[in-house]
């Protein structure tokens, strides 16, 4: 039986973020870091839109504000610490009318509340930031918000960890917990803490050790089509205004790390959890699940699910897609949208009782096991920070 003091599940931004607080409190402290897959960032941390987002959405109360703004700086402080690449661009967010434009003030006073650095600015204004805009009115400009290569965020923090000691173990996967000892593919570890980063697999890894059993995962497919045409037709992050009532963004154009322009995300309901694409990692039990979920959101229509389900599988038809994307501009080549990226998966948490989604992280735990339940987005940008909050109010020293 192997033996240690922490044993992290899930070797995405979160489980490594975690495991750098752990070794910035205590460099001596032994950390096993076990993931199912082959490396580093094989969902959700690697097929996120690499936006470091400013944290100006979230409501003050909530730990997304909390995290977001100095999430923003530590990550760009890390990226240029290791000579990663960033891209500085930046975020516009326009409004297609007067009612949107209340949404647009509304996000401006949660940005001040937050302490994010952010401007409504007219549409000449906006127009000199980005000329191919289109806006009613105003705009709200984001000079913080940036872009970085998940993947190579990832890759260097695994490196960091593994120069300070900590110890990954590949395609090894967590099967069940036994008297506090974990059963994995490859025998047993026996831990003083188990910390649990699963992501899609959080809620059954924490049902396991009594905690989460008010919430399941549902998951939601996010699809990015890329531009061909050029590289200059956009120079910023453009984003519509977007509904508060749920937690997606709409469909908008992304500026990459490396100067590309993609259109997405989709937030289409999957029907089982790693369900990328066709049948691949098809589960039956998890397909039952999820549609019985389902099933109940469409029948009592919560957060509007049935409207949501219409309006994002209507998004498989391309031309759609590109429409949507293509009212937040003055012009764009449709035809240039030929390539879809890596398909992602949201690991969004569905509260059970009331069947809302949950907007917030969520975190369960005692001192011997910690569960990161809900770590959707921002949770890319704000890992360093929110790691930080999970060692000191979960890990005792």
């Amino acid at each position: 039986m192997k033996k240690t003091q922490y044993l992290i599940i899930g070797a995405g931004i979160i489980g490594l973020s975690i495991a750098r607080a752990l070794k910035k409190r205590d460099a001596s402290g032994k950390i096993l870091i076990i993931e199912k897959e082959q490396d580093t960032a094989q969902h959700a941390s690697g097929r996120n839109s690499g936006v470091l987002h400013a944290g100006f959405y979230y409501t003050a109360n909530s730990l997304k504000a909390r995290f977001t703004v100095d999430g923003n700086r530590l990550l760009k402080e890390y990226c240029r610490e290791k000579g990663l690449p960033l891209n500085e661009c930046g975020k516009l967010v326009v409004a297609m009318d007067e009612t949107e434009l209340q949404t647009l003030y509304e996000l401006e006073k949660r940005g001040v509340r937050n302490g994010v650095k952010v401007e409504l600015i007219d549409v000449a204004a906006a127009k000199e930031i980005e000329p191919n805009i289109k806006t009613h009115q105003k705009a709200l400009y984001s000079p913080t918000t940036a872009s970085v290569d998940p993947i190579k965020v990832c890759q260097s923090l695994k490196e960091d960890l593994k120069q300070q000691g900590v110890e990954f173990q590949w395609q090894v996967s967590y099967v069940r917990c036994e008297k506090g000892t974990v059963e994995t593919n490859q025998g047993e570890i026996e831990a003083k803490q188990v910390i649990n980063c699963a992501g899609l697999y959080a809620d059954k890894i924490a049902q396991d050790f009594d905690f989460g059993h008010d919430y399941t995962i549902m998951p939601f497919k996010g699809l990015y089509l890329k531009y061909k045409t050029n590289k200059t037709a956009i120079k910023t992050n453009i984003y519509p205004v977007p509904n508060l009532r749920n937690p997606f963004l709409g469909v908008h154009f992304t500026k990459t790390v490396y100067g590309d322009i993609k259109i997405g995300p989709t937030a289409i309901p999957a029907f089982w959890r790693e369900n990328y694409q066709g049948f691949t990692n098809f589960q039956s039990k998890e397909f039952l699940q999820i549609m019985g979920y389902q099933s109940q959101l469409l029948l009592k229509n919560r957060f509007h699910f049935r409207n949501l389900a219409v309006e994002e599988m209507k998004k498989y038809q391309k031309s759609y897609f590109v429409g949507l994307a293509a009212k937040l501009v003055q012009q764009i080549d449709a035809e240039g949208f030929s390539e879809y990226t890596k398909p992602g998966i949201r690991a969004q948490l569905l509260d059970r009782n009331t069947l809302e989604l949950v907007q917030d992280f969520v975190v369960e735990g005692d001192a011997r096991s910690v569960h990161v339940l809900n770590a959707v987005s921002p949770a890319f940008t704000c890992a360093f920070p929110f790691a930080e909050h999970i060692v000191s109010q979960y890990c005792p020293a």
